[in-house]
């Protein structure tokens, strides 16, 4: 089951380009690097033991996303079909995608649950800096699975908008995707 940086790569690659895509999944990478960073110096711990807080940034987020589906689906599109959200640059995708994964409380929870199992206290490195080595590649994963995401949606938007009207259901689409994902997060339980 795809995760939300997957959802979120390919819905920005729906409404916005192949390339709004790779950005987007640069911004959630490098996002990721803000957790891995708070892993490492322990204050992802914090969400564990406030859980007011967890909820303050499980909500922020899920708003953003639910504004950023709703801004996706208000766009008009373009006489090429192309959303004009996707004309605009890429650039926002990326500083979106940045805030989206920093605003995702349980990519923090993520970093501050699996990680320690890997981390080894008598180990000849600190423990800082085996929790960046380890963050580091568990991003880097998540990050590759991201970008075959961007590829898929790029190659099934390729054959979409062969028709008529397609540009207005990739659009409706993308902006679905992110509006539904925003909602999912703010019900979900923890």
């Amino acid at each position: 089951m795809p995760g939300p940086a997957m959802i979120y790569a390919s819905a920005q690659t729906l409404a916005r380009g192949r390339r709004a895509g790779f950005m987007a999944a640069l911004g959630i990478h490098l996002g990721g690097y803000v957790h891995v960073g708070a892993a490492a110096l322990g204050l992802a711990a914090i969400f564990q033991y406030v859980p007011a807080a967890y909820a303050a940034l499980k909500f922020a987020g899920a708003a953003y996303l639910v504004w950023l589906g709703i801004s996706i689906l208000r766009t008009r599109p373009s006489l090429s079909g192309v959303p004009q959200a996707a004309l605009r640059s890429a650039r926002r995708a990326f500083f979106e995608s940045v805030a989206v994964e920093v605003l995702n409380p349980k990519t923090a929870l993520f970093f501050i649950a699996f990680l320690p199992q890997f981390v080894e206290p008598g180990a000849g490195l600190a423990v800082a800096v085996q929790f960046l080595i380890l963050g580091t590649v568990v991003n880097l994963t998540f990050s590759s699975a991201d970008l075959v995401v961007v590829f898929l949606a790029s190659s099934i938007m390729a054959r979409l908008r062969r028709g008529n009207a397609a540009g207005r259901w990739i659009k409706i689409a993308g902006g679905s995707l992110l509006v539904g994902l925003g909602l999912r997060l703010a019900m979900m339980r923890d």
